[in-house]
């Protein structure tokens, strides 16, 4: 009985330490197993999350696109996916990688988070941003029965096994993704015991992904704020007025008295070289699309007015022979050559130059509100620096202007290399396009000039041959004129029929005379020796001269010798006489036969 009593004992006594044991071991072994399951979970949810993303990609994107909406907006609705998508493929593979580092398992984890931190930060703050844009697209969808009906034709077709009723189940997954990074490691992190490795680095990486958050969301502050005042408002000089109030005036006073003291070196401006820079830069290239656009309007009205010239659609009386080819040529050069150079000026020049000028508006806006909230900003730090503390009201003032400033320095970098290379490539276009038109201009003109008989001629022969031709058309021409004074009848044969007037007086004259409201053809006068014989032709059936356009000397000439006034035969006309004289006779004429 007593060595009974005796064995149980001896068998409690050695069962205490074992149970002791298990329940110290037991705590780590559940820990362990919680770790383990955490590390699972963190892969596995990133394989189902870069599936759903190469589901949204893929396959409903690609699939909106083939429908070609034109009131579907798919750049709006899914961002920069394909970013996202890249960056999480890469990091799949490297947390997938870390399954065969047992030990290192959650360093390499830790190591992983810390390198791909930046390009988290970067793809995901222009998702998070454009989101809240995405979801008033969703919403404006859903009111359009059409394109309603294509969305959820396409969710059904592609991804019948997710249920999904609307974009927006697809659209909130990176915004999810990204704040649930910090959950995932914190949950690793609190399995994990203080005396391991791995804790240091693991509260590193928990960290880094707190602060990849928070500056997510200060940078989508910023563009809420900096989209609020980048939009150009055109107000009629009515709703000016209805904005003026007296908090209004008075912070314009002050902005204004505050820009005074800058402008006359009273007070000194805070100075920002980097945003100075920028902003420098910014206008520059301003600037310059203005100028082109203006220069590129000017060249295009200059090119209407050559289209207004058609010689190809008149007659020129004239068979064959260089004006006819000529004709030929400017046709080709109207229907053809110069319609298709103005559809690919416009094309390749006009409307992309026209869509980098709207793209200017937004960050001018901004540059010049930048520059208000700055005054306001200075004001109130020289407020706050006398008396301690400030408002609510100008505590939001403040952050403003911090946020538009950090916005415009953080992207004018690179739109400013966006624009500039823009810039450049419609410069290029607008080259090629110079090119190709004066390449196609002496194509054409080729193929008539090989018609030509002097097509092949050296070019000092065919100069040669242009001199002769101007200088046999100038005898020619002389000829002519001389057999025409010789045919023509003499000017006194006109005497009861015209006017006829010899007088000293200045060389050839040519004006335009009147009768009877009808403009009849032009009198000239010639000069010979002394002389002056001037004449117009007659009109039959003329009685009486209502008024002659005279030169200036015959307007000077009422009061000279030999000029003497008459009155018309009509009244409210007036008449005038001249004594005419020749080398040998003498004769009278007036104004009317």
């Amino acid at each position: 009985m007593a060595s009974s009593r005796a064995g149980e004992l001896c068998a409690a006594a050695a069962a205490e330490p074992e149970c002791s044991v298990y329940e110290e071991v037991l705590p780590d072994e559940r820990m362990e197993h919680s770790q383990r399951l955490a590390v699972e979970e963190l892969i596995t949810t990133e394989a189902s999350y870069v599936h759903n993303l190469q589901l949204c990609v893929s396959d409903i994107r690609a699939h909106l696109q083939e429908k070609q909406l034109p009131d579907l907006d798919l750049e709006g609705l899914f961002s920069n996916t394909d970013d996202i998508l890249h960056v999480s493929r890469r990091f799949l593979e490297g947390l997938e990688a870390t399954a065969n580092q047992e030990y290192e398992q959650l360093l390499c984890i830790s190591a992983l988070f810390q390198e791909f931190k930046e390009e988290m930060e970067t793809v995901y703050k222009i998702y998070c941003a454009s989101y809240e844009h995405a979801l008033l697209l969703v919403e404006s969808y859903r009111k359009d029965p059409r394109l309603q009906e294509e969305i959820l034709e396409t969710l059904k077709t592609t991804v019948p096994h997710t249920g999904a009723s609307d974009l927006s189940f697809f659209l909130v997954m990176p915004v999810q993704r990204i704040t649930k990074y910090p959950l995932l490691l914190q949950k690793i992190l609190e399995n994990t015991p203080a005396s391991a490795s791995a804790y240091p680095a693991l509260q590193s990486a928990l960290s880094a992904m707190a602060e990849v958050n928070t500056n997510i969301n200060e940078y989508k502050r910023r563009k809420e704020v900096a989209t609020k005042y980048n939009k150009a408002e055109h107000l009629t000089l009515r709703d000016r007025f209805a904005r003026l109030n007296t908090h209004s005036i008075a912070k314009k006073t002050t902005r204004l008295s505050r820009l005074f003291l800058y402008e006359t070196g009273i007070v000194s401006k805070t100075e920002d070289k980097e945003y100075d820079d920028l902003e420098e830069k910014f206008q520059c290239v301003a600037s310059s699309v203005t100028t082109l656009k203006e220069n590129v309007a000017s060249y295009l009205k200059h090119l209407e007015a050559f289209l207004l010239s058609t010689p190809h659609k008149h007659e020129l009386q004239i068979n064959e022979g260089a004006a006819q080819q000529y004709r030929r040529f400017a046709e080709r050069l109207h229907h053809s050559v110069l319609p298709e150079f103005r559809r690919r000026l416009d094309r390749l020049v006009c409307q992309p130059l026209c869509s980098l000028s709207d793209m200017l508006v937004g960050p001018q806006q901004l540059v010049k509100k930048r520059l208000d909230k700055l005054l306001d900003y200075e004001e109130i730090q020289e407020r706050k620096s006398e008396m301690g503390s400030v408002t609510y009201d100008e505590e939001a003032a403040m952050n403003t202007y911090l946020a538009i400033n950090a916005v415009l320095v953080a992207e004018l970098p690179r739109f400013n290399q966006v624009a500039v290379q823009l810039l450049g490539q419609i410069l290029c276009s607008f080259t090629v396009l110079q090119r190709d038109l004066a390449a196609r201009v002496l194509q054409e003109a080729e193929k008539e000039l090989k018609q030509m008989p002097h097509s092949h001629m050296p070019l000092p022969s065919f100069w040669k041959m242009m001199e002769d031709t101007l200088q046999q058309s100038e005898a020619q021409l002389r000829t002519f004129c001389q057999k025409f004074e010789t045919v023509m009848p003499s000017p006194v044969s006109q005497v009861p029929e015209g006017l006829f007037l010899l007088e000293n007086s200045s060389p050839l004259i040519q004006h335009k005379v009147s009768y009877l409201g009808c403009r009849c053809q032009s009198w000239s006068a010639r000069q010979r020796g002394g002389d002056i014989h001037m004449q117009y032709l007659k009109l039959p059936g003329l009685r009486c001269l209502r008024s002659l356009q005279l030169s200036r000397w015959l307007q000077a000439s009422p009061s000279q010798p030999g000029v003497r006034r008459r009155s018309a035969s009509k009244p409210g006309s007036q008449c005038w006489c001249w004594n005419h004289t020749t080398r040998k006779e003498a004769r009278s004429g007036a104004w009317w036969t």
